[in-house]
């Protein structure tokens, strides 16, 4: 019997990312949408569900030869009851019971995690974590979220919500957060946050790689917004690494593509500010499975459902 496929989403504050693996973990197709395309909640749920039976249909499979669908969205989310909590760059979710709302919809088993949890879990059982036991994996993007990886497991919580490093407050007043809170770091360092500062300095509208490339050109504007990030960033790491001391900490999203000049201040600021022992020792690496690694962990994190 030929072994079974599994439907991956990855939902962003940008973008959604459906793809259809297989069992080895291989991309067999992939499309990406506009999360802004979908103004209600209703209506991005439609969407979820017309984009699954979208790729059923386009690849000629049978719901018998899906193992399930795994969805990874940007907030705190009841993994277990499949419940999202709530979304704080996407407007209208609360409490909403989307696993039983989408196994209604498409007829097949849903799974459900924050994205930040998945892409550690692909980074920890294929990627640069790999063959760590304590990992912290970040993903950087509109919103900044982590995954917690404890003796090999996802480290999830009473509450089953853990992993919130974007809305750990780095100074007692600040900027308010999307999520309620005040000075939160996503507040600083998410990608809305850069582009305002980048808009500010630059008096224009400028992309996060337009900013990347002329701070490895040279320039001091661009390098100093980086440098900001870094440090803001490993101030808030380091008080991560004095409370857990992981072996490593991975550092992806869209955001990590500054590369040097980002990894550089962070690294820095973390030998600076953390405590001597636990900063020695802990690896500050870049993601090894870029854009995809949501993907990984989705398809990850059925395939561990079904065999459950």
């Amino acid at each position: 019997m030929p072994l079974k496929k599994t439907i991956a989403i990855d939902l962003g504050g940008t973008n959604i990312k459906i793809a259809l693996l297989d069992h080895n973990l291989k991309i067999w197709s992939k499309s990406v949408l506009s999360t802004r395309n979908f103004f209600s909640k209703a209506g991005l749920i439609a969407q979820i569900a017309d984009s699954v039976k979208t790729v059923i249909s386009e690849n000629n499979l049978k719901k018998t030869e899906i193992n399930g669908v795994g969805i990874g969205l940007p907030g705190p989310i009841d993994a277990k009851n499949g419940i999202v909590h709530f979304l704080p760059n996407i407007p209208g979710w609360k409490e909403v019971k989307l696993k039983l709302i989408l196994e209604h919809k498409i007829g097949l088993p849903v799974f459900l995690d924050n994205d930040a949890k998945l892409m550690a879990l692909a980074e920890y059982k294929k990627g640069a974590a790999k063959g760590s036991r304590n990992a912290l994996c970040l993903t950087l993007g509109t919103g900044v979220g982590a995954g917690l990886i404890i003796n090999g497991e996802i480290f999830r919580g009473f509450t089953n919500a853990t992993g919130e490093i974007g809305h750990l407050p780095i100074n007692e007043y600040g900027p308010k957060c999307n999520c309620g809170g005040q000075a939160c770091l996503e507040a600083y360092i998410g990608n809305n946050a850069i582009l305002k500062e980048a808009k500010s300095k630059f008096h224009k509208q400028i992309s996060l790689e337009e900013l990347s490339y002329l701070a490895n050109k040279g320039d001091k504007k661009a390098a100093d917004i980086w440098k900001n990030v870094g440090r803001r960033l490993g101030l808030a790491l380091s008080a991560v690494v004095n409370l857990l001391s992981p072996d490593c900490i991975v550092i992806g999203g869209g955001v990590a593509n500054a590369g040097k000049i980002l990894f550089k201040e962070v690294k820095k600021t973390i030998l600076e500010r953390a405590m001597r022992v636990q900063a020695r020792h802990v690896k500050i690496l870049s993601a090894a499975l870029g854009s995809d690694a949501g993907l990984f962990g989705a398809a990850i994190l059925v395939n561990q459902g079904v065999e459950a």
